[in-house]
């Protein structure tokens, strides 16, 4: 039956259980079906996400996401090199983008983690750097209560992206991130999408 609910997952009409935040719309179900907890390896599509979930900060992913599209357009598809170079006339122009959030303290830390990042090809570079944060266990969630908001991981993970000059990076904002990109599987046990990763096998 359609909407049937067994432990904070609802059976959708075609016959697949889904947290219920991912049964909400068709947005929220696609994204959840083809892209939440799928690993992000290339620097352009992990900023993206830290700029998204940065972003995201006190309102809703759905609001995020639909706004996605306009996001990509004012921040040259999230490619850091052009988001460096971003300056006061880019400011500007994205606090008068009605497309996105306009907020300028998120948007100058945009700016600034895009060099942040470049200034991380250094090193290891911004994938190797996130990824080497990703704990030997995942979490094994039955009800959403059973989600964690942070984790040991995401804590040091704030403080090292925050040391190296990355900012709205806080430890829930970077659970977040970890659960998006599959450094986590935080999907329902009772999920079809549990273990699709292919970093973690089902639970």
């Amino acid at each position: 039956m359609a909407n049937e609910k067994t432990d904070d997952v609802v059976k959708g009409e075609d016959g697949l259980y889904r947290p219920t935040w991912a049964s909400a719309d068709d947005l929220m179900r696609e994204y959840y079906d083809t892209e939440w907890g799928m690993p992000i390896r290339d620097e352009r599509g992990l900023f993206e996400r830290i700029s998204l979930e940065a972003f995201q900060s006190g309102l809703s992913w759905a609001t995020i996401l639909r706004k996605r599209p306009a996001f990509r357009t004012a921040f040259a598809d999230f490619d850091p090199d052009a988001v460096a170079a971003y300056d006061d006339a880019d400011i500007e122009r994205l606090l008068g983008d009605a497309g996105i959030v306009r907020n300028r303290a998120k948007i100058l830390a945009t700016i600034g983690n895009a060099r942040a990042t470049i200034d991380l090809r250094r090193d290891d570079g911004l994938v190797n750097f996130v990824w080497s944060f990703q704990p030997t266990q995942t979490p094994e969630p039955r009800t959403s209560a059973d989600v964690p908001t942070s984790s040991p991981e995401s804590i040091a993970l704030a403080k090292a992206l925050r040391k190296r000059g990355f900012r709205f990076v806080g430890p829930t904002t970077m659970f977040a991130l970890m659960e998006a990109i599959g450094i986590v599987d935080t999907h329902l046990v009772d999920s079809h999408r549990r273990g699709s990763s292919g970093v973690w096998p089902r639970a």
